[in-house]
């Protein structure tokens, strides 16, 4: 561990500073941020987005990102299978989203549909 000796106030703020986090970041992580893909979809739709915004998306779960990152990282998928998979599943995402009724877009409605499958499952 490196000490910077400055003032008190020198040093909380070098330890607390969001800087200082931006300068160790990773190559994959640099990566992933400013590589950006054209979405046409959602709240997305005519926007370039990074890699990395879309995977911290609503519409990337978070098992499917950790996953994502462990296998990018260790080299099994390049940036661009990265890339790909990624658009991939917020475009299907957003494409079933879409399908259902309009007034299934409330998080009202969506809890009362998922009450529903959930008697339904329990009744077969």
């Amino acid at each position: 561990l490196i000490s910077i000796k400055t003032s008190d106030k020198d040093t909380v703020s070098v330890a607390g500073d969001k800087d200082d986090n931006s300068s160790k970041e990773k190559p994959w992580e640099t990566a992933l941020r400013t590589t950006v893909v054209d979405m046409e979809v959602g709240e997305f739709r005519g926007h370039k987005v990074s890699v990395w915004d879309l995977l911290h998306s609503k519409y990337i779960p978070e098992e499917n990102r950790k996953e994502l990152l462990e296998l990018y990282q260790a080299g099994e998928l390049t940036l661009e299978q990265v890339k790909t998979v990624v658009s991939t599943i917020v475009t299907k995402a957003e494409a079933a989203r879409a399908e259902q009724p309009a007034n299934v877009s409330s998080p009202t409605a969506r809890s009362t549909v998922t009450e529903r499958e959930d008697i339904h499952v329990q009744e077969d």
